[in-house]
């Protein structure tokens, strides 16, 4: 028995919303695809063309499993669902159509889905119609619609950056927590990534340059007000992605001192900074971002600020500490620079404030460093160093 006319709209489910919409966005792209000024038109839309395009495969499955449905189950004609479901794969097949005669590579390489005939006509369209006049923040608008997949991830990753971020800073409380230096190293590559897209985006179909030169000044100005457009989240992202590269390298540097971290070493460091506070032993991996050398000279400089601060509360083995970086430094032997050397005359500084009998035992802070005298200035193995220190504070303790 068919089933009565009145139960199959509630029997879509959420797929009648779907294509509901699908309608609606169909009709406004085929009269803008089929008007006379189509590409000026094109370009006040792409934010729709983007819409239909990243919708275009999950439409094309609801509507073929909806006609599968239809003939098993024998649907009328002139129910609702079927009607709605004939108007749009007719409104779908006219968007095809008028697609492929706009394209201006119509007769040689076509994309094959209707979702990828969309996006070439976008880089067609930005390729062919050169702006006009000085609307800068209008040619803005029209090269960011808000769906680019690349604002979307660099909004993404700067509401991490504003979170964390934007709340008052407290005089001796930690920058952010272990669970947020998390967040912040998955955050930088996706935001940076996201940018360097975008700002390559306007590179290329602004061949003036004026809209990115335009964003770039504006871009260290802090948010006044809820981003709505195309540009304004682009700068809200950017402004928040440029304060949290500052505010974590600022204190990266201090916890490492006297080695300067690199820019593409931020993430890697914020995971294993945040890793060792559940791991203490953790080694810094050279898999990715660092050679053997360069893991061992960041170890080696966090092993040694961490002997240089007050004693930790809680169970604490000065032993185990001097291990751990006698253990670093044997991996960074070999590394050699300005960062190796001021790391040795840090070392060598520490051992001439532990051999005074009235420096309090933990007196030193890397930032005091200077070149030493004497045979310990001969002394220009770190490894060496690393022993020489441990014995004299040691030493003293005892």
């Amino acid at each position: 028995m068919a089933t009565r006319p009145d139960d199959l709209k509630a029997r879509l489910e959420d797929r009648a919303d779907l294509l509901e919409a699908t309608r609606l966005r169909y009709r406004t792209l085929k009269g803008v695809l089929e008007s006379f000024f189509w590409k000026d038109r094109t370009r006040n839309h792409f934010e729709l063309l983007r819409e239909v395009a990243a919708a275009q495969p999950e439409v094309d499955a609801t509507l073929a499993a909806l006609r599968r449905r239809v003939e098993a189950e024998g649907w009328p004609r002139d129910a609702a669902p079927v009607r709605l479901m004939h108007e749009v794969e007719r409104l779908r097949e006219a968007v095809e159509r008028a697609a492929e005669r706009r394209l201006a590579s119509a007769s040689d390489d076509v994309p094959a889905t209707l979702g990828e005939r969309l996006l070439r006509l976008e880089t067609e369209v930005l390729d062919a119609a050169p702006f006009l006049g000085g609307r800068v923040w209008a040619q803005a608008v029209e090269l960011l619609p808000r769906n680019l997949p690349e604002l979307r991830a660099a909004c993404a990753a700067g509401e991490v950056f504003e979170r964390v971020f934007k709340r008052p800073v407290t005089e001796g409380a930690p920058a952010f927590s272990d669970d947020e230096a998390r967040e912040l190293a998955r955050a930088l590559p996706l935001g940076a990534a996201a940018l360097v897209a975008l700002w390559e985006r306007l590179e290329r179909y602004d061949s003036r340059g004026r809209v990115k030169d335009f964003l770039q000044r504006r871009m260290r100005r802090a948010p006044t007000r809820v981003a709505r457009s195309g540009p304004e989240l682009l700068l809200h992202a950017a402004f928040w992605h440029d304060v949290a590269r500052v505010r974590v390298r600022a204190v990266l540097e201090a916890e490492l001192a006297p080695v300067v971290p690199r820019e593409l070493e931020l993430p890697a460091l914020l995971s294993w900074r945040a890793a060792l506070s559940e791991d203490p032993a953790l080694r810094l991996s050279a898999r990715s971002v660092f050679t053997e050398g360069r893991a061992g000279l960041v170890e080696t400089a966090a092993a040694l600020a961490a002997l240089s601060r007050e004693r930790p509360r809680g169970a604490w083995s000065e032993e185990v500490a001097w291990a751990r970086l006698e253990q670093a430094a044997q991996r960074a032997r070999t590394e050699e620079g300005p960062e190796a050397e001021a790391l040795r005359d840090a070392l060598r500084l520490f051992v001439m404030l532990r051999g005074q009998a009235r420096t309090p035992a933990r007196l030193f802070s890397p930032e005091h460093a200077r070149p030493a005298s004497g045979d310990v200035a001969r002394n220009g193995d770190l490894v060496a160093l690393v022993q020489a220190a441990r014995h004299a504070a040691l030493r003293q303790g005892g």
